[in-house]
């Protein structure tokens, strides 16, 4: 199998594609796509985003040291998009894309409402990194829409058709092929 060399780039695909939604102590508001986010700790809970300074939800970020991770479905691509190309300097990104700012319980930034997940986070650290600035951020609490819970109460966000990102585009997922522990088939059998 023959294979190209490429010069240095980023080709870990396909990505969670998340809004987060961030706020500042005057009460100003926004929503940024982010592609570039991942867990980095379970214990405690710690998430990680990656932003350019020049973004207009990077002061509030620094400012206030708080944001909220929303998870993005299938529903939500187009305001998803919409909030990643169109700055919020000039619009209302929730009043635009129609979506519903909810009161966080222990950060200043508000809740999407649409979204099965939101994740309220308190930075802990930045590292200027080139391009993009890294904020590491503890998990403070995490809100679950209960339309997703089954009847035992475990989360199943594969019903809420999640979406990632992958070389410009978004795709959907959502198929479950197993779960973790050697439960997956390996050609059409299980291991």
């Amino acid at each position: 199998m023959a294979k190209q060399i490429w010069k240095p780039g980023n080709m870990l695909y396909p990505l969670p594609v998340v809004m987060v939604s961030t706020a500042d102590r005057a009460g100003n508001h926004n929503i940024i796509t982010i592609a570039w986010t991942g867990t980095i700790c379970s214990d405690p809970p710690m998430v990680s985003i990656s932003v350019r300074p020049e973004r207009y939800s990077y002061p509030m970020i620094e400012e206030t040291g708080e944001f909220v991770i929303n998870l993005a479905t299938e529903e939500l691509v187009w305001a998803l998009d919409y909030c990643g190309v169109k700055s919020g300097r000039e619009i209302d990104k929730f009043k635009e894309c129609g979506l519903t700012a909810v009161p966080a319980k222990q950060v200043g930034a508000p809740l999407i409402g649409e979204s099965p997940v939101n994740m309220e986070c308190v930075v802990t650290e930045k590292k200027a990194l080139g391009t993009h600035t890294m904020f590491l951020a503890r998990v403070a609490v995490v809100h679950a829409d209960d339309r997703y819970l089954d009847e035992k109460g475990r989360f199943c966000l594969e019903k809420a058709n999640p979406i990632v990102y992958s070389h410009g585009q978004y795709l959907a997922t959502g198929r479950p092929l197993g779960t973790f522990g050697y439960s997956v088939r390996k050609n059409g059998r299980k291991s």
